[in-house]
């Protein structure tokens, strides 16, 4: 399934994408509106979303009707990994493996949707095209083989980085946090849909100019493992949102280095996620 929280002039909504339509999926389960696709994973209603589709009497709008949401909007947490692809760890001169993920966080105020334009705070800001998954249920210290049944979907996530602010201090996170320095939908892609997590595809263009290439294939810490040792650090909540770090190819890399400049369009593919577009002003 494909799921995604829309606003059809009434507030946040749960939705399931059908036919090109947002259907409500709390009047799809017969059920009183609870709001976001974060209430809906809240309340373990996922699956049983998917045994009513089909049905008919729910409402439904066209996309083109609607306001698209971040699928996630109202999130506890933003939990981003660094240096998670060994690829990208290598151009940049990592030679030895970190032994534990390197995390920082953004907030609800980095999230955008598909579509959205971003205000770069600074003519050094970079792209970092991300696969991100979403928990499912509370999980504590969770065991690394049971830790794919914590994850309720994935969904693309472009990390924008001011590079400069980034790099101001010890921490990452001044060049992370701007306003709209997340983008990501369109969509949270069910498990079933999204493939093994170990083969999920992603790629980034600039102005239509191939950037980014990669798979899930090459992190270092792979999804079990990061719902194992992120959990170990913290109780993760339904909704959550995790960034699992971006491949090779970043602008910071490049020579000359490659920054975002006005009027710029970054697209973020996955052949199972989707389609994620973002332009820039700077």
């Amino acid at each position: 399934m494909r799921l995604l929280t829309f606003d059809a002039g009434d507030g946040p909504r749960a939705g399931v994408l059908e036919d090109g339509k947002a259907v409500d999926a709390w009047a799809l389960l017969g059920e009183p509106h609870r709001g976001s696709l974060r209430e809906l994973v809240a309340h373990g209603k996922v699956d049983e979303l998917r045994g009513r589709l089909g049905d008919t009497g729910a409402p439904s709008h066209p996309l083109s009707a609607v306001q698209v949401l971040p699928p996630i909007p109202d999130p506890d947490k933003i939990v981003c990994i660094g240096l998670n692809y060994r690829k990208h760890a290598a151009e940049i001169g990592i030679e030895d493996l970190p032994g534990m993920p390197t995390i920082f966080g953004k907030y609800r105020n980095a999230l955008v949707a598909d579509g959205a334009t971003v205000r770069v705070p600074t003519a050094k800001t970079d792209y970092e095209a991300e696969v991100a998954f979403v928990v499912g249920k509370r999980a504590k210290d969770v065991a690394e083989d049971e830790a794919l049944d914590y994850v309720a979907g994935y969904m693309l996530l472009n990390d924008l980085s001011a590079r400069d602010l980034q790099g101001a201090t010890p921490q990452w996170m001044p060049g992370k946090v701007f306003d709209g320095s997340a983008p990501c939908g369109p969509y949270l892609v069910t498990p079933d849909e999204a493939g093994p997590a170990d083969a999920i595809e992603i790629g980034l263009t600039l102005n239509g100019e191939e950037m980014q290439s990669g798979s899930t294939d090459d992190l270092i810490f792979s999804v079990p493992q990061l719902v194992s040792q992120l959990s170990g650090l913290m109780t993760l909540e339904p909704g959550d949102i995790v960034s699992t770090g971006t491949p090779e190819g970043v602008g910071m890399s490049r020579k000359p280095r490659l920054w975002l400049a006005d009027g710029d369009e970054i697209v973020v593919t996955s052949p199972t996620l989707g389609q994620l577009t973002t332009r820039i002003s700077a």
